[in-house]
């Protein structure tokens, strides 16, 4: 009985203990951060199905024999990433740079050069490659990065128009721009005359008039799932740590006070005996 009611004492302690304004404050920090990293535990998840599915079209569009002009005009969520094969020449007055891009080696620029498809008005606007940066090199045409001259077939993977994410760089709605933040397909189409494929096509092959060219194909993202399910175990990790370890803090805190209070009124308790024996 003696231990139960200590136990109890010791429960109800701790209860007002907790209940104390500084430690309400502790609880309420400590619970925001526990949903922090729920949610980005539940985020890295999220990229990790994303990067799975990202890859699984890739695998499924990419193979197979390659499709004519007329998938650029299908559902861009189905369609990405599919290989397609085009004929056409090539346009470089109206070429377009895409800046701040990075090849692993360092900056650099897309080069995205229209297409006017044979017989047809239409136009394909392609990514023709990956150019490193050169300092005095602000706008096209760029040195090595020369388009083919004549009719070319051009082979690569439709890839749906870019938007902007976030915070992300913008582009002046008007006027003739040589550099451009990403691959607007209707903001480049402003720019140009007759018809444009609402979706663009990320060449496969290099297609540089000059076959020593820096200018080098961009590849397809790597099938990799990323370090996304271990962050997320991470986050798991850290999160039972913070739910199962702060009671237990503030538990021994508790305890560590009680203890201190006891120890104060024994000494309170002991002095005032010896007061009243002192007394003649």
């Amino acid at each position: 009985m003696r231990v139960a009611g200590s136990t109890a004492v010791a429960s109800t302690s701790m209860y007002r203990f907790a209940l104390r304004p500084k430690w309400i404050l502790s609880h309420l920090a400590v619970l925001v951060l526990i949903l922090s990293m729920i949610l980005l535990c539940a985020w890295q998840v999220r990229r990790l199905h994303e990067k799975q599915e990202r890859n699984a079209l890739i695998e499924a569009n990419s193979a197979g024999p390659a499709s004519g002009v007329e998938a650029l005009d299908g559902d861009p969520a189905a369609t990405q990433y599919r290989l397609v094969r085009i004929t056409g020449t090539y346009d470089p007055d109206h070429e377009v740079a895409i800046r701040n891009h990075s090849d692993g080696a360092g900056p650099g620029r897309w080069i995205v050069t229209p297409l006017r498809l044979t017989g047809s008005n239409r136009v394909v606007l392609v990514l023709r490659g990956f150019l490193p940066a050169v300092d005095d090199d602000t706008t096209p045409p760029f040195d090595g990065a020369g388009a083919p001259s004549g009719e070319v077939t051009v082979e690569g993977w439709a890839q749906p128009t870019q938007e902007r994410e976030g915070l992300g760089p913008t582009d002046p709605p008007d006027g003739v721009l040589a550099e451009m933040a990403r691959v607007d397909v209707p903001r480049i189409a402003q720019q140009l005359g007759g018809p444009v494929a609402p979706m663009w096509v990320q060449a496969s092959t290099r297609q540089s008039a000059d076959p020593v060219a820096p200018l080098a194909p961009v590849a397809l993202p790597s099938l990799d799932e990323g370090p996304h399910l271990g962050y997320a175990v991470q986050w798991a990790i850290f999160t039972l740590i913070a739910i199962g370890g702060y009671p237990l803090v503030l538990r021994k805190v508790a305890r560590q006070r009680a203890m201190e209070d006891r120890g104060a009124e024994r000494d309170a308790a002991a002095a005032e005996a010896g007061d009243v024996e002192s007394v003649p």
